[in-house]
């Protein structure tokens, strides 16, 4: 395999899961950090070399780049037991990792984000208006896995698969953005199996 090279802020979410892909693989990254708050993926170097969206993660694989975090990880579990074999299985998967870009992500971690990084002292006046209807989208979210989890231990196939993986980091800090993991009983049991799997390493690793 090409060197790998993750362009990252590491307290991101969508970075962590790919270093988590990473551990469960066995694959090795270097790491190049990127500090968003001051700017730092918006120049123009780093348009024109590493992403021209400005954002992070990108994994470069050799002198190729890829971003988008869930693409990466997908790349990088090519061929493991991370991603099942069975077609339905897979795309199940895949489904899974689509709806936490487009249902969980933007709410969980963006709440997440604004509580950790900006203050609620400093929202502006669409962050106010936005903020509650941001909270009840992402406990929707949670409910959603929460019931899921109910009767099942992963999200696919029955097992630990990629789609736990990029649903892991942003569930596990929920509460920094104002959630109750306490109101998602079945999530936190979820958690603990996720974090007792071989090879799982914390987001500060």
């Amino acid at each position: 395999m090409a060197a790998l090279i993750l362009h990252e802020y590491a307290r991101s979410g969508n970075c962590y899961k790919i270093r988590l892909t990473a551990a469960h693989v066995g694959a090795a990254l270097e790491r190049r950090e990127y500090d968003i708050m001051k700017g730092e993926t918006r120049t123009p170097e780093y348009l024109a070399a590493v992403n021209a969206n400005g954002r992070i993660p990108t994994l470069q694989v050799g002198e190729r780049f890829l971003p988008e975090s869930n693409a990466a990880c997908f790349y990088l579990a090519e061929g493991s037991a991370l991603i099942p074999a069975d077609p339905f299985e897979q795309a199940d998967m895949l489904r899974w990792m689509f709806w936490e870009q487009y249902n969980h992500e933007p709410n969980v971690a963006t709440l997440r984000f604004w509580h950790g990084w900006i203050g609620e002292a400093n929202f502006s006046d669409l962050q106010k208006t936005l903020h509650p209807v941001k909270r009840e989208a992402g406990a929707a979210a949670l409910k959603l896995m929460d019931d899921h989890l109910a009767a099942r231990d992963f999200f696919v196939a029955g097992r630990f698969t990629l789609a736990d993986i990029a649903l892991y980091p942003y569930t596990a800090a929920c509460e920094e953005g104002g959630f109750r993991l306490a109101d998602y009983p079945h999530v936190q049991a979820w958690l603990a199996r996720v974090e007792a799997q071989p090879g799982h390493v914390r987001a500060e690793e």
